[in-house]
């Protein structure tokens, strides 16, 4: 899976809307669509808040690993 579908995929799993996260990350909603459509790629900084947030390893929201890890 690729890391544009994993991150769709992990908000769409804890019902979150594309402007809940861009209001968490400080961007806009049209942003988020191109991350999640990979238009463009999302910074390093925007993947700790996110695994932070949903308590995963980056290695995860990225595609790397097909297990969520959890960081706590």
């Amino acid at each position: 899976m690729g890391y544009q579908n994993r991150l769709k995929d992990t908000r769409e799993d804890h019902d979150l809307k594309q402007t809940q996260i861009a209001e968490l990350l400080g961007t806009t909603r049209q942003q988020i669509s191109k991350w999640e459509n990979g238009i463009q790629m999302m910074g390093v900084d925007k993947y700790i808040i996110l695994a932070k947030y949903y308590n995963v390893s980056i290695d995860y929201l990225v595609g790397l690993i097909d297990t969520p890890k959890k960081l706590h």
